[in-house]
């Protein structure tokens, strides 16, 4: 059969398929599946160049559904490539099966999980970043977006950045199906809204009807001709496309049909075409950065380095001997110093704008080729970009994430500016590590740590400078702590600015004969449960300080260590309690209860109870 004819089988039997999986699940996204079927069968005929048994190819293309929920669509193309069985599709949606209700990189033709709309295209956005500036590479991203997720503000920071870097190189395939969940989407079938939005932005786009074969063909072809901007094929389409159950109806979303059986006859019947899409050109090499010999940063005891100093000196000292570092930034790299970074490594330094979510979601892109990233902000502006921090967890993804200006220690900003709430949230991201330095040595060897480890990995560093506490041959192990003072009597724990103050509150208890156990706990995730264990068994109570809110934080996070452990004992938490308010450091620590008088008079009152 013409080319013609087969696209139009091959999306029939995508269609049919994806009812199949749906019904086998007894849930799913049958209908937004089936609008996309169209452009999904011309992709894989001729355009998406991938060799699907060779995943980790470094030439091939990168598809992300970033509506994800038309995962039955992925999982049907999937088998019409010949990478999973029918008995595989079947297994949908079920314990145990590959098959997720929205994807995982649990397949290897899964680069990132997606289902929590707006994140496939700034994801793209980092991959087809990679392609053109870090492995060099003509491989190609293409992105199935869905209409309604066109509402998310991410989307419209991805479309910026994309046009801003010209990313010729990145194709999104937006399904205007009309219906999103509970009704009709914000702009309908309005393809020149879509169109004009993307053209401000520096968008090539192209408007379709995305049923029609030949359009959608031309579409294709003229996306891969490149010319300095990132292509949106603008498709219309029809919601359950091919069904008369479903068809444009409303009410009809993340539903199963009623009759399959007749919804599969009205499209032709189940099928067992097979497709092989292009493969890459043989023999793609990434580029790699050289790399030359650097020794970390080191500091003399006694002098005093904000953490985030330390941290940008440790992250362009790691940049010099690793060529698959790279570090992006939310336009405060004076702030954080990344531009230490950027000045030694300006090919491998990404500058992200004020675009926080943009930019945890170009790491993550980055790091599905394998490249090592750190990206920094404001711990406080990391919150914005949640969504997507959790979502990397899901995608198995490994980034390293560094959050400055932390706690009212910051000063005269106020509280818009505080990192309050960082600890917690990124203690509950699956398998997150969370790192807490209290000094710059400790940094920098924390810094160099991070690089080679998985999963979400935070460094929460401090605006101001604080004494350096230990020598540059310290070693700080993750999931570890330090014990700078031995005592009997009670423990302080600490971590950061409240480190410092502990120790003051130290020598107060000193001179009434106090003798009090300091705990630097740089580790708040994995946390060193041996020492909390011992102190509590071996001192009369613990008091741990934070500037950080009381909930989540490095408090609690001893409570849970401690009931782990099975030891019972008096805990006295102190945090930021009240709304703080602009102020000099000490004045607003003061204010907080989380001073060295604090921390002191608390550990009075524990001894007393």
């Amino acid at each position: 059969m013409d080319h013609t004819t087969f696209r139009y089988e091959l999306a029939q039997q995508l269609r049919v398929d994806s009812i199949r999986a749906s019904d086998a699940g007894g849930s799913g996204h049958p209908t937004s599946s089936m609008s996309a079927a169209d452009l999904l069968a011309a992709l894989l005929d001729g355009h998406l160049r991938m060799d699907f048994q060779h995943p980790e190819n470094p030439g091939n293309d990168h598809l992300i559904f970033s509506k994800g929920h038309a995962s039955p669509l992925l999982y049907a193309c999937f088998k019409a490539v010949g990478a999973i069985d029918d008995a595989e599709l079947l297994s949908f949606r079920k314990f145990g099966s590959r098959l997720e209700g929205h994807p995982t990189p649990l397949l290897p033709w899964v680069d990132v999980a997606t289902g929590s709309l707006g994140q496939g295209l700034p994801v793209g956005v980092g991959l087809a970043l990679a392609a053109r500036r870090l492995d060099r590479l003509p491989y190609r991203v293409w992105v199935l977006c869905g209409d309604s997720e066109m509402a998310e503000g991410s989307v419209w920071e991805a479309l910026e950045h994309a046009g801003h870097e010209g990313l010729d190189n990145l194709v999104a395939l937006i399904d205007v199906n009309r219906l999103g969940q509970t009704g009709e989407t914000m702009h309908g079938w309005d393809l020149e809204s879509y169109a004009a939005r993307a053209q401000a932005a520096g968008w090539r786009t192209l408007q379709i009807d995305g049923h029609d074969q030949e359009q959608i063909e031309s579409a294709l072809k003229e996306a891969t001709n490149s010319d300095g901007r990132p292509v949106a094929i603008i498709a219309r389409t029809k919601k359950g496309k091919g069904v008369a159950e479903v068809e444009d109806l409303p009410g009809k979303h993340g539903k199963p049909l009623k009759d399959p059986a007749e919804g599969i006859r009205e499209l032709g019947g189940e099928r067992d075409l097979r497709v092989t899409p292009p493969t890459p050109e043989a023999g793609a090499v990434p580029h790699t950065f050289p790399s030359r010999g650097s020794e970390p940063p080191a500091y003399d005891i006694g002098a005093e380095v904000a953490t985030r100093k330390a941290y940008g000196e440790a992250l362009r000292a790691l940049g010099d001997r690793r060529g698959d570092v790279v570090a992006l930034d939310g336009e405060v790299s004076n702030s954080t110093f990344s531009e230490l970074f950027r000045e030694a490594h300006p090919d491998r330094y990404f500058e992200m704008y004020i675009a926080e979510q943009q930019m945890i979601a170009a790491a993550v892109g980055m790091q599905v080729r394998g490249w090592k990233p750190f990206a920094s902000t404001f711990a406080a502006f990391l919150t914005r970009a949640y969504d997507f921090i959790r979502m990397a967890a899901v995608s198995r993804a490994n980034i390293h994430l560094m959050g400055s200006h932390a706690g009212v220690a910051i000063g005269e900003d106020g509280p818009s500016q505080m990192g309050l709430e960082d600890l917690a949230a990124l203690r509950a991201v699956h398998g997150s590590t969370v790192l807490y330095p209290s000094d710059a040595n400790q940094t920098v060897q924390l810094v160099e740590q991070l690089a080679d480890r998985d999963g979400i990995c935070y460094l929460r560093t401090s605006r101001g400078a604080v004494p350096t506490l230990y020598g540059p041959d310290e070693r700080f192990p993750i999931g570890g702590s330090k014990v700078l003072r031995e005592g009997s009597d009670v423990t302080l724990v600490g971590a950061g600015i409240t480190l410092h103050e502990a120790l003051r509150a130290a020598d107060l208890l000193a001179d009434e004969g106090l003798r009090a156990r300091v705990i630097d706990l740089y580790s708040i995730k994995p946390i060193d449960v041996d020492t909390l264990r011992r102190a509590a068994v071996e001192t009369g109570a613990l008091v741990t300080a934070e500037d950080h809110w009381p909930e989540g934080g490095l408090g609690e996070a001893v409570l849970a260590a401690l009931a782990h452990a099975g030891v019972q004992a008096p805990v006295r938490l102190l945090g930021v309690r009240e709304m703080p308010g602009s102020g000099k450091p000490a004045e607003l620590l003061r204010q907080a209860g989380i001073d060295a008088e604090s921390i002191a008079e608390a550990a009075r009152r524990a001894l007393a109870d």
